[in-house]
């Protein structure tokens, strides 16, 4: 799927739609995708922040989907762990981005190579309007090379 039919689906996606997630920037080649959370009365917390569940959905898909569309069909990709820790109260517009380098999907394209699953961890900053860190997010993707691909990748 073209980076900017998917940029246009994911920003109508009412789960994203709703809670002020949009994804301002995604990449033709899926590599760098960047996200911002914009302050609504529906998304604040009891003292007026931003809600804690908005601030890590709006990190949780990205580098699972950036991975695969990086990747392609020849891989499974999935999350499987997440963290989040919270190092500031949000307020405004707060915003993320996530950068998939060609040394990281070489290094997972050989340690997947003979078909074992490869868990990797990644992570990013959520930042303010001031560039003041509000929460470090980290998330472990699961990788592995589909059976029916590792004989084309030898």
């Amino acid at each position: 799927m073209k980076a900017s039919t998917f940029r246009l689906g994911i920003n109508l996606w009412p789960p994203f739609l709703f809670t002020g997630i949009h994804v301002t920037r995604i990449t033709p080649d899926y590599r760098q995708i960047e996200v911002e959370l914009r302050m609504r009365p529906w998304n604040r917390n009891y003292v007026g922040t931003h809600f804690g569940g908005s601030l890590f959905a709006m990190t949780d898909p990205f580098w699972m989907l950036g991975l695969m569309h990086t990747l392609g069909r020849d891989y499974y990709v999935w999350d499987r762990a997440g963290a989040i820790d919270f190092l500031k109260p949000g307020r405004g517009t707060v915003r993320t981005a996530f950068h998939i380098d060609e040394a990281v999907l070489d290094e997972l394209r050989a340690e997947a190579a003979n078909g074992e699953k490869v868990l990797r961890w990644f992570s990013n900053d959520v930042v303010d309007a001031s560039g003041e860190v509000v929460a470090r997010v980290r998330k472990q993707v699961y990788v592995r090379l589909k059976p029916q691909a590792r004989g084309s990748a030898a």
